[in-house]
């Protein structure tokens, strides 16, 4: 079963769950490898009613020995299986200050904001006003795919290590429908996923604790772990040569239960628009 590599961009700060490249054959000591730059425009921080907008370098590589980098995660294909894909997971959840997520590089993820922010003014109106940062953290886990066919894959993920106490785990099961040829050199895929976290998460990044009430007029709250959001999404990639590929991307997420109930949650329904250049080496 031949496998198309897929390229994705990422976006730099999102708190989904790490996505992994699709398995791609090639002979030993050889790599996959695109590069490039991209814009996106991304929710503030999960659950916010503003935006910003930002350029940021974007890279995807996968070795022949089964090892990838993709964005701001890293992990090992470990089976041989044509209908299975599962290894070692690791990714970097950004930080959280007042002014949202930020930092990061993106899956097909980098650096520093190129393009003017587009927020409203801080002050009074923001959620996060007084609120604990949360720092960078690197967590830990797994992944393990099925294909139900050639172009149909369930996805999920488990990653631990997010959070102000590094306690947090998230998770994540998905269905992708895999490079449908629309055009020639034009595909697109789509996919739909549940996110999943535990009380340790969503403490970190929706409640509310009695010295953050009182330090930043929020009213306390403290949530329960279970279904976090609903996201479905769409990409686009256009092969304008053997080397060079534009990829555009728009994911639609809700939060969903206790995260969705969170006072710093200022709308539900958030939406990431993002298109990349990149470059095959």
């Amino acid at each position: 079963m031949k496998k198309l590599f897929a390229l994705v961009l990422a976006v730099s700060g999102s708190a989904a769950s790490a996505q992994t490249p699709t398995t791609n054959p090639m002979p030993d000591g050889s790599r996959d490898m695109y590069a490039g730059l991209g814009v996106v425009s991304a929710p503030r921080y999960e659950g916010a009613d503003s935006s910003k907008t930002r350029a940021l370098p974007v890279l995807q590589v996968q070795w022949s020995n089964g090892i990838f980098v993709s964005g701001m995660s890293a992990g090992m294909h470990l089976s041989d299986s044509p209908t299975v894909e599962f290894g070692p997971l690791l990714a970097l959840h950004p930080r959280r200050n007042e002014s949202g997520t930020g930092g990061g590089i993106g899956q097909l993820e980098g650096a520093s904001s190129l393009l003017p922010t587009s927020v409203r003014t801080f002050g009074s109106e923001n959620p996060l006003a007084g609120m604990d940062e949360i720092g960078l953290r690197l967590e830990g886990g797994g992944f393990f795919n099925y294909y139900l066919s050639p172009q149909w894959r369930l996805t999920s993920s488990v990653l631990a290590g997010a959070g102000t106490d590094r306690k947090g785990v998230r998770g994540e099961l998905g269905i992708q429908r895999l490079a449908m040829q629309v055009a020639p050199h034009h595909t697109v895929s789509v996919s739909a996923a549940l996110g999943f976290a535990n009380r340790a998460y969503q403490q970190s990044y929706f409640g509310v604790t009695a010295a953050q009430a009182a330090a930043s007029g929020n009213p306390a709250y403290r949530p329960d772990g279970g279904l976090k959001d609903v996201r479905i999404g769409a990409r686009w990639n256009w092969a304008l040569s053997p080397s060079w590929m534009l990829s555009s991307s728009v994911q639609a997420a809700r939060l969903t239960g206790d995260a969705r109930r969170s006072p710093l949650v200022e709308r539900p329904n958030n939406l990431t628009v993002s298109t990349a250049f990149a470059y095959r080496f």
